[in-house]
């Protein structure tokens, strides 16, 4: 097995003035880079396990060596986790609501589109140091907020259909401690059509 950084889907300077060029650029060719190369060592170390993706490494990690497990759930988790959150930006200036039917979807289950804006938004405020914000589709078929700690993915609560980064390296270049700009401006910046897309 050997993963590797797939290119952005856009310029470091798409998503300016929300997300700066500079962090776009370390993050994703230093952050992002540095998850999949350890990724990569740690499986180096066990050539005779078969292929998996990146998801089902991660949904079975217990199956895995024991002294890989750790490194493969962090840097794993960080190379699904970016994977997913640049496919879920898009630029200001092509903003794209949700569609019919993932409104009626946010609207069955939180009451309405600012309900679900205002709950992400807690659950990224309050994730204490350093993760991740979510909506998933729980086992049940109803979307859900929740947030997970470091690079951890919630794959035992539901599919994840939206995320946001909020470790300090996503943000700090130009928001500095005020996360919750960071995350409130995030809502101008989301492909809306990927997190349906993300729905199947």
């Amino acid at each position: 097995m050997k993963f590797t950084l797939s290119p952005l889907p856009y310029a470091y300077d798409f998503l300016e003035p929300i997300i700066d060029a500079k962090t776009m650029e370390i993050h994703y060719s230093k952050h992002h880079q540095a998850y999949v190369n350890n990724l990569n060592a740690a499986l180096e170390k066990y050539p005779q396990l078969p292929e998996h993706s990146i998801e089902a490494l991660l949904t079975n990690l217990e199956k895995l060596p024991t002294d890989i497990q750790a490194a493969v759930r962090n840097n794993g988790g960080g190379h699904f986790n970016h994977t997913m959150f640049w496919s879920l930006l898009t630029s200001e200036k092509t903003f794209t609501a949700p569609s019919k039917l993932l409104l009626e979807k946010i609207i069955r289950d939180f009451g309405s589109l600012d309900a679900m804006k205002e709950q992400f938004i807690n659950a990224a405020k309050t994730r204490f140091g350093s993760g991740w914000a979510w909506v998933i589709v729980d086992t049940t078929g109803k979307l859900k907020i929740t947030s997970t700690a470091n690079q951890d993915v919630p794959f035992k609560e539901g599919k994840p259909i939206l995320g946001l980064d909020v470790w300090e390296h996503a943000y700090y270049l130009n928001y500095q401690n005020r996360r919750p700009d960071y995350i409130t401006n995030f809502f101008k910046i989301i492909n809306w059509k990927k997190v349906e897309a993300n729905l199947r």
